[in-house]
Parts: structure tokens; sequence; C-alpha cells
């Protein structure tokens, strides 16, 4: 008797509750020692006390397929059928997350694919961890969001074949479902706003830095009025044909070869010119010495020297 659905329980997908789960592990939990000291004359408000006492999550593990309590226990909510509001309550609470967890799988075998979707991608944000016993008796780390993907993408799920579900794109297209956004793509927008934003105002202090730097340029390169007005009456002036003329007569003239040689002064002809007027001074200082040499060798009896 203790095996039994209730009796005014509910067809799920047109079936039995229990059936949801494979005869072969059902036998197994039948068997196992914590359904039949824990899980015996459950009701919906002790199914809360025997969630918050676990410990990991799990299907069937060792060679002789040993059940796990978390598995105990959705067949237990399978068979007394809680109502909505209680496994949403499970699914909303945020203290216990093994709890979460079982309002979830228990959610995800009974529910239509619209409260699927509505109720269990939100706990896509939760990352605590979870213990997960493996087939091979031991234990490893499962994050939340993990476990939910697990739920909404794959066919099974702790040895559990999971109900068919509708593709989450065939509700959107008939409006019951919006885009969904997660929050790693919302944060995503947001700091590719921040970096557009942060090189539009590179690009704007780039493009005033150079205005800056072309208007100091043109500012230094512009010629005063003064300057261009004295420029403006040059021209003019050298624009008539009688001073062009006469300009270019100068510029002839002074450019002529021979003016350049007559007016240059070369040291070497300076020096030949002064040799040239000193020469007769230095004629009569020369006779002179010869004239006194003469005498001094008259003197010694030796012949004069010619001039």
């Amino acid at each position: 008797m203790a095996n039994k659905t209730v009796k005014d329980a509910k067809t799920i997908h047109g079936t039995n509750p229990q059936y949801l789960i494979e005869k072969i592990i059902r036998t197994r939990i039948y068997e196992s020692r914590y359904w039949k000291e824990e899980c015996f004359g459950l009701t919906a408000d002790l199914v809360v006390d025997r969630g918050a006492d676990l410990r990991y999550i799990g299907g069937s593990y060792g060679g002789n397929i040993k059940t796990t309590p978390f598995l105990c226990l959705i067949l237990k909510l399978l068979q007394i059928q809680p109502e909505k509001d209680i496994i949403i309550e499970f699914i909303r609470q945020e203290n216990f997350k093994y709890i979460r967890a079982l309002g979830a799988f228990y959610l995800r075998l009974v529910g239509n694919s619209l409260d699927i979707y509505k109720y269990l991608e939100p706990l896509y944000n939760d990352y605590r961890k979870l213990r997960r016993m493996t087939k091979m008796g031991t234990f490893d780390v499962i994050y939340m969001d993990e476990f939910i993907d697990l739920l909404l993408r794959d066919d099974r799920v702790f040895d559990i074949i999971l109900p068919r579900l509708t593709k989450r794109f065939v509700h959107e297209e008939n409006g019951e479902l919006t885009t969904r956004v997660s929050l790693i793509q919302e944060d995503l927008n947001i700091d590719e706003n921040e970096d557009e934003d942060r090189q539009a105002n590179q690009i704007q202090d780039a493009s005033s830095d150079e205005d800056e730097d072309r208007g100091r340029h043109k500012k230094h390169r512009s010629r005063s009025p003064d300057r261009n007005r004295s420029r403006h009456h040059h021209d003019r002036r050298d624009s008539s044909p009688h001073r062009r003329h006469r300009h270019r007569s100068r510029r002839s003239k002074s450019s002529s070869p021979v003016s350049r040689r007559h007016r240059s002064k070369s040291p070497l002809r300076t020096k030949k010119r002064d040799r040239v007027e000193k020469s007769p001074e230095k004629a009569k200082t020369e006779a002179d010495e010869i004239a006194e040499m003469n005498a001094l060798r008259a003197k010694l009896g030796l012949k004069p020297l010619k001039i």
C-alpha cells in the first residue's frame, strides 16, 4: 500500500506519475533502506524537512544499482502529487539549494513546457555548488546553473528519461515567451557600450587636438598686415615697365665681369702695386749700401763691387 499513488492523483503525460521512472529504478528505490525508513507516510510538509537534510544529488550508483535519497524523494513527490504552488515555492526559495534542485527536477518531470521555461530559466543566475553522486559511487561538484541546463537540454538525467520538451522558439513565435537575455549578455552589452563611449571620447579628443594644432600652425605662418602691405607696394613698384627696365640695366651693369674685375681689390694686386711704388726708394737704398761697401773695400785694398 505504501508504494501506491494517492487516489485523487492526476495522470501526468497520460500515465501514472510513478511510471515516469523506469521499473528497474522504481524497484531499487522500493528496496532501499532510505525509502523504508525515511519516506514512509510522508506528506508535502514533511518532504520539506527531508529535503533540508539532503547533502547531495544523484541517481543510481554502484554495481548493484543503489539509489540516492534525492531520487527517493522524487518518487515520493510523484506519489503524493503536491500542489503546484508548493513546488514553485521549492524553486523560488533561496535558503536551501538542495530543496530548489528537488523542486526543479520534479517540475521538469510533471510540468508543461511553458511552466518549465518560466520557472527554471531564472535559475541560470544561481551559481551555487552542488555535490553529485556519480555512477561509480564517488562525488563531484556541479553548479546549479549547470544542473538546470542539463534539465532543459538533455533527454536523460540521473538515469531517468525526461519527457519531451517543446522548443523555446515555438513559444516565442506564439508570443508566449520573450527572448531570454542572460545576465552575462547584459554585462557584455554594458561593457560594449562603455567601450564605444570611450572610443568616441578618444576620437573627439584627438580631433580637437588636431584642430588646435592646425590653428596654431596657421597662426604661426600667417603674415602681418604691414608685411603684406609692403610686399604689395614693392610688387606694384616693380610692375612698372620703366622701373623694371632700369632695374634690369642696373643688374646687367653690375653683373658684367669687367666691372667686377675693376672693382675687385685683390691682395696680390695691391702688393704688386706697392712694390712698383716702392722700387725707386729701394734702388736708392741699395746704391747707398754698395757705395758704402766699396768705400770700405777701398780702405782694405780690395776691388770695388760692380753695380
